[in-house]
């Protein structure tokens, strides 16, 4: 099991036991990352964007003892979230459609260098789908700063300069990070990758 979901659990555990920081850690670090995974899936309606995640987050914690750590927290919520998405769409009257993943994103996919190969050819559907599992646990697994760099600049298209002022840095510590980035990922992917072919998977 990541580190990333060990911690995931152990914050799960302390808001289970009520734990009044917990939450607060708990809205602080998975708000903004929501929002940002929710806005562009509704046609950049901030205010939709917030009600939506608003309402995830208070039927995760409604639904905590749901979460078994098998995946990272932020996947869980991501799923939450992506149901309450269709459900605004379709009470507002708008055909809901199905919500990729941003690791799914062909910008990502040809972004990231680590990911060239992953449409060439797949020997089968379900290879696909793992191939898809095992990037989204190594992006899961990123430092959040690298994971929100690296989802800003290739799946929002934000600007090395937008970006370093989101993190509060200069643009060439923002470009160094999201060189670290970058390669973090690589490793991370490589790590697993390498994990589910020795298992078997």
């Amino acid at each position: 099991m990541t580190e990333g979901v060990t911690s995931d659990r152990d914050l799960v555990g302390r808001m289970l036991a009520g734990q009044e920081r917990a939450f607060d850690e708990f809205f602080e670090g998975y708000f903004p990352r929501l929002y940002r995974f929710a806005l562009p899936r509704l046609h950049q309606d901030e205010d939709a964007a917030e009600e939506v995640v608003q309402i995830t987050l208070c039927k995760a914690v409604a639904g905590l003892r749901g979460y078994r750590g098998e995946a990272a927290l932020f996947t869980w919520l991501c799923t939450i979230c992506r149901r309450e998405i269709s459900v605004h769409l379709e009470r507002r009257g708008r055909r809901s459609e199905p919500i990729p993943l941003s690791e799914d994103s062909p910008d990502v996919r040809s972004a990231l260098e680590s990911l060239a190969a992953l449409g060439q050819n797949p020997e089968s559907q379900a290879q696909g789908k793992e191939i898809s599992r095992l990037v989204h646990v190594a992006l899961d697994a990123l430092p959040r700063a690298y994971g929100d760099a690296l989802e800003w600049k290739y799946v929002h298209g934000l600007s090395v300069k937008e970006i370093a002022g989101r993190l509060s840095l200069g643009a060439k510590a923002a470009e160094s990070l999201l060189t670290r980035a970058r390669q973090a990922f690589r490793d991370g992917f490589a790590a697993v990758t390498r994990k589910s072919g020795e298992s078997g998977f």
